[in-house]
Formats: structure tokens, sequence, C-alpha cells
């Protein structure tokens, strides 16, 4: 088991199995059909993302470095909380992009029945180390833990 450090986003704890991405997360890509068509498993449209293409995001340990494409990624994550199509945490190597931060923080406060825990910084050594699978907990302090 590691231990690894960073920034807290949006406050909570959860235990959930990962989802790692390499590369850049395209927020509306790999949402839109769980927004969209009605899958509640939030399963992952992005062809340009290998990482994460056809797996399931919904409930999962979302490991990522960044968030990339549209302005409209802040709202597709809000309302990814809102229709209960989240992730149980987004985990980024990198800073938090301002889109990312915004959909998470306003789902952090506009929505009083949804938990999404946002760490970010948390380093490439963290990226590197988290596979597919793995148990990951987010704790209250920014702690977040790969076993």
């Amino acid at each position: 088991m590691r231990e690894f450090k960073g920034r807290v986003i949006a406050e909570g704890t959860v235990s959930a199995e990962a989802v790692v991405s390499h590369g850049g997360l395209n927020t509306l890509a790999s949402f839109q059909k769980a927004l969209q068509f009605g899958d509640k498993k939030a399963t992952c449209g992005d062809q340009n993302n290998p990482d994460l293409y056809g797996k399931q995001m919904a409930g999962k340990a979302l490991c990522l470095p960044m968030t990339i494409g549209s302005t409209t990624g802040g709202l597709v994550l809000y309302c990814a909380c809102a229709m209960k199509r989240q992730p149980a945490c987004m985990l980024f190597s990198k800073p938090i992009d301002s889109l990312a931060a915004a959909g998470s923080i306003l789902a952090d406060v506009w929505l009083d029945d949804v938990c999404m825990p946002v760490i970010d910084s948390l380093g490439d050594e963290f990226l590197d180390y988290v596979r597919d699978g793995m148990t990951v907990t987010v704790k209250e302090n920014g702690v977040v833990c790969v076993e």
C-alpha cells in the first residue's frame, strides 16, 4: 500500500475501484452517453482515450492527469453528479483545471445528496503506481491510499 498527499478540491471520504487514464479526459465525450442516453454506468465514450474508452466510470475512483476539451466540462461534471452517474472520486496527478474544479465545487455545494471527493496535485508517481482494479481510499485530509 502507498499513500499520496494532494490538495482537497471537494471534501469527502470514499473507497472505490480505480480506473486509470494516462491521458487527458475529454469530459463531454466521456460522459455524453450517460447524460443524453441514460447510461447509468457512465461508460466512457471518448474514443481518443484508449485507457478509458468503453470502461465504466460511475462509482469508480477516476485517476487521471487532467481534463481536456470544451468549456462545457464543468457543467458536464455537475450534471453527472446531479444524475447520480459520477465517479466515486476524481484524483488528479496534476493541478486541476478551472472547468473541472468549477463542476466539482458546484456539485459539492449545490447537491445535498451527492459526494464526489476531488483531490489534485497527487504527482506523477501516483499515476505511475495506480492500476485499474486497485482499491483507492480517499481520506479527509487529501491523503489517498492505493492498495
